[in-house]
């Protein structure tokens, strides 16, 4: 699982090579598929618990996870030991069984991971729910995902117990305490939970989960539509783990007596690129966490600084600022050695500029995934000096570029990426018709993003034919702010589109029919939004109109709205 140690510099120019060979020959088949230039890797056959423990004696002192901003955090032997307690009393005293759901609705704090891993070591499947969401979010979320528990904080207990009267059930919460107040009535206190030294952890031996199961249920908006589970399991996440570790892509060294990478974890925890690629992989390989709860461009600067960090995993805003915010200095970036941009793609200028303010020779590289791919799936090799590509597929993942018909592609034409590999999800639950939507006949998994690749098989996105506006990274479902207009009284109907922001991306634009009689004005309309959805979501601008175009078969002609009005 892990490569020798050999100095950076050594290690860069290897990368390289190895890229440059990778140039001079094809990846595509004669059939059109588009294969990987990476070694084939063996997947352990085990679960996500037993792979991020492996190496636990070669580092347990080492710190797994520290806060930003206060320094509180717990080395591995730590947060082995208290995960386990945690993980016991999860069966003992919350009732939790195998294959039992249990929420998280947590900021990034250091005690994330020891949650989410004593969670599957009780055998239980871990379902993130973002922190800002409102109760009827979160209501949503739970009653979908059919929680058995919920961990949250303490200032987000409310907004808990609202949903869950909101959905009519009646579920433990556990509060994570980051103080010394007592934890509110009603409640288990995680603390307390996780410090038990009296509690009989041999329960933990009836655990019974094998690397088939569903260990991690996050919520995508998929292709189309409103919030679907997507059903991760054990091997999903394993085998993705281990395809980060390959020698030509990975960005990690070993961890060792005198070495420990600094990861910096300001990519929230409770999506995929943040659990899978910072928390899960980086525990396995024996890295420093930095827990970043509340993302400032002070604390972030700061702690770039402060933690010496080597790796960081960004969104496109994170390398905008970085290019320009007057606190992002040569000293301030001196120590980042890596730095891998998901979520959304970026272009070279925005890249050209980060890069005139690090040192030479950094890692920066640009890699493609989803949350129905656990998440990596495409990414270039050390030393590629192309920004605008995502890469290759890596190690036994195959990808191919097909039409609107599903007739396959081949150099140099766009069409959709089609994915297949061990790390694509097992599908969405309890949902038949949207895993015939992504799945074809013969087991393809449509990603609803158009690619082109070069003669060589180099993959660039170049855009989406899924609907789903991207602000900030986060995805905004349109349907679902839809549904949401439509209840307020004095809408008949509604459209909503992205529209290109400067900072954001791109931010929601509503379009408004009024019911025949009724008067609202756009701040109306936006506040009632504003109070029901997370900020992210909530509707930037609002333009009323007398209709909705939609084609014959009365789906919204979105396209003709961005045409016309974006």
């Amino acid at each position: 699982m892990t490569m020798r140690s050999v100095p950076k510099m050594r290690r860069l120019l290897d990368g390289m090579n190895k890229g440059s060979k990778m140039a001079r020959r094809t990846m595509w088949t004669t059939d059109r598929i588009i294969t990987t230039p990476y070694e084939k890797i063996e997947i352990p056959n085990c679960t996500v618990y037993d792979y991020v423990w492996e190496n636990l004696e070669k580092w347990p002192e080492k710190t797994l996870s520290v806060c930003a901003d206060t320094g509180r955090g717990y080395t591995y032997e730590q947060a082995f030991n208290l995960s386990n307690a945690f993980a016991a009393n999860l069966r003992l005293k919350l009732n939790i069984r195998d294959g039992d759901t249990v929420s998280m609705m947590l900021p990034n704090i250091p005690d994330f991971p020891l949650i989410a891993i004593g969670i599957l070591g009780a055998g239980g499947v871990i379902s993130t729910i973002n922190p800002i969401y409102t109760a009827h979010e979160v209501q949503r979320l739970l009653v979908m995902s059919n929680s058995k528990a919920i961990v949250t904080m303490p200032d987000k207990l409310k907004t808990v117990q609202d949903a869950l009267k909101l959905a009519k059930i009646n579920i433990p919460i556990v509060i994570v305490k980051t103080n010394g107040d007592a934890a509110p009535e009603n409640t288990f206190c995680f603390n307390e939970l996780s410090e038990d030294v009296h509690v009989d952890k041999s329960c933990l031996k009836e655990v019974r989960r094998s690397p088939t199961d569903t260990c991690f249920l996050p919520y995508s908006s998929g292709t189309t539509g409103l919030p679907k589970g997507v059903e991760l399991s054990h091997r999903n996440l394993v085998a993705n783990m281990q395809q980060m570790n390959n020698p030509k892509i990975r960005n990690h060294m070993d961890t060792s007596a005198t070495h420990q990478d600094a990861v910096l974890g300001c990519l929230p925890f409770f999506h995929i690129y943040g659990a899978s690629v910072i928390m899960f992989h980086k525990i396995s390989v024996g890295a420093k966490i930095v827990a970043l709860s509340k993302f400032t461009p002070d604390s972030y600067f700061k702690s770039l600084e402060k933690y010496k960090i080597d790796i960081l995993y960004a969104a496109p805003p994170m390398i905008l600022l970085m290019g320009g915010h007057p606190a992002s200095t040569t000293e301030t970036l001196q120590h980042l050695r890596s730095v891998i941009n998901g979520a959304a793609p970026l272009s070279s200028t925005d890249v050209e500029r980060f890069l005139s303010k690090v040192k030479n020779g950094i890692d920066i590289r640009q890699a493609y995934g989803l949350t129905e791919t656990s998440p990596l799936v495409i990414m270039p090799p050390t030393g590629i000096n192309n920004y605008q590509t995502v890469g290759y597929p890596v190690s036994n993942t195959e990808a191919k570029i097909v039409d609107q018909d599903l007739k396959v592609l081949g150099p140099n034409e766009a069409g959709e990426l089609l994915l297949r590999g061990p790390q694509v999800m097992k599908g969405y639950r309890d949902n038949p018709k949207a895993n015939s939507e992504v799945f074809t006949a013969d087991g393809w998994f449509r990603t609803g993003d158009v690619a082109i690749a070069d003669d060589k098989g180099l993959i660039t996105i170049t855009d989406r034919i899924k609907e789903l506006i991207k602000v900030k990274g986060y995805q905004v479902p349109p349907a679902e702010l839809e549904a949401l207009l439509r209840e307020h009284p004095a809408v008949l109907d509604a459209a909503v589109i992205g529209i290109p922001h400067s900072s954001k991306g791109e931010v929601p634009k509503a379009f408004i029919v009024l019911k025949d009689g009724q008067k609202a004005e756009a701040k109306d309309i936006k506040d009632f939004v504003k109070e029901r959805v997370a900020p992210f979501k909530k509707i930037e601008s609002v333009e009323f109109l007398d209709s909705i175009p939609k084609s014959s078969a009365g789906k919204i002609l979105r396209k003709d709205l961005k045409a016309k009005y974006a």
